[in-house]
């Protein structure tokens, strides 16, 4: 698992909700980035009105805040490009009402770092798939943008965004692609975008659906995925990346939390692979409630 501190050197307005910082990587190379086109890193921020985010450490190989209370907040966030022989990273904030991770992006200026680390990915379309089903709501959006840029063929491609406002789909890279786009969700309006992918004529074979979107409706596209078109899991990576009702589901999380991880946990120590260890452990969330 890598680790870097990043400075931010620019920062910038993209639409009403979007905003572009670049960050400068000190150690670029030991963050370890998959290279996927969704990779996403975990960025830690500064307590206000601090502007440095102080070091972690690293025991048993894993880096993490030990000794330090409270522990700064860390949100993953999708690498919209990343430019290696430079040593620079382009992260686009989904700018919210509130939160950590949205109160620093908006104060953020050239000079203020941060820590960077858990670099991972999920988009794995396998070989000489057909049908490509590319789906994401806000939150998403950066990463289905760097999707689309790096695809090398647009035939046989949907892609279906849910943005709050049209003046958002500007963001959006134009390639040839069947664009469906739906404007609400995100959690201002009932979310759509679940309902519109499973409404979506799809084969039983030869396709690949990529979600990101909040956790309920992603929940709901993987059991229709594997329920009802029988997809094998190398077929999907579906995401939650956000929850609509965090505040409420991470209360009750903390009750039972330790014995729901127990089903991840073992699903691994069984040999099972780590996306079918993740959706064993969503069902028994679904089963508590959560």
């Amino acid at each position: 698992m890598g680790y870097s501190r990043a400075r931010v050197s620019d920062v910038a307005d993209l639409t009403p909700n979007l905003r572009r910082i670049v960050f400068d990587v000190a150690d670029l190379p030991g963050l370890g980035l998959p290279g996927g086109a969704d990779e996403a890193v975990g960025i830690y921020f500064p307590h206000d009105p601090e502007r440095v985010t102080p070091d972690m450490e690293c025991r048993d190989g894993t880096w993490a805040y030990y000794d330090i209370e409270p522990a700064p907040d860390g949100r993953n966030y999708s690498i919209r490009s990343v430019d290696h022989s430079a040593g620079t990273m382009v992260v686009d904030f989904v700018i919210h009402a509130a939160g950590p991770a949205t109160l620093w992006a908006q104060r953020a200026e050239a000079g203020y770092d941060v820590v960077m680390t858990h670099a991972r990915c999920w988009y794995a379309p396998p070989a000489g798939v057909e049908r490509l089903i590319l789906a994401a709501d806000l939150a998403g959006l950066p990463a289905l943008a760097r999707i689309l840029d790096e695809l090398p063929s647009t035939d046989g491609v949907t892609a279906v965004v849910e943005v709050p406002a049209p003046t958002e789909l500007s963001y959006l890279p134009e390639r040839d692609v069947e664009l469906i786009t739906l404007v609400g969700g995100n959690s201002r309006t009932p979310s759509r975008l679940a309902d519109t992918v499973c409404g979506l004529t799809l084969p039983t074979s030869g396709a690949y659906c990529w979600f990101a979107g909040e956790a309920a409706e992603s929940r709901a596209v993987r059991k229709h995925l594997r329920g009802n078109l029988r997809w094998d899991r190398g077929s999907y990576d579906v995401i939650g990346y956000w929850r609509v009702d965090a505040e409420r589901w991470t209360q009750a999380y903390v009750e039972r939390g330790a014995e729901l991880f127990a089903v991840y946990r073992q699903a691994l120590d069984d040999g099972k692979s780590e996306k079918q260890a993740s959706e064993e452990f969503d069902e028994a969330l679904e089963r508590a409630g959560l």
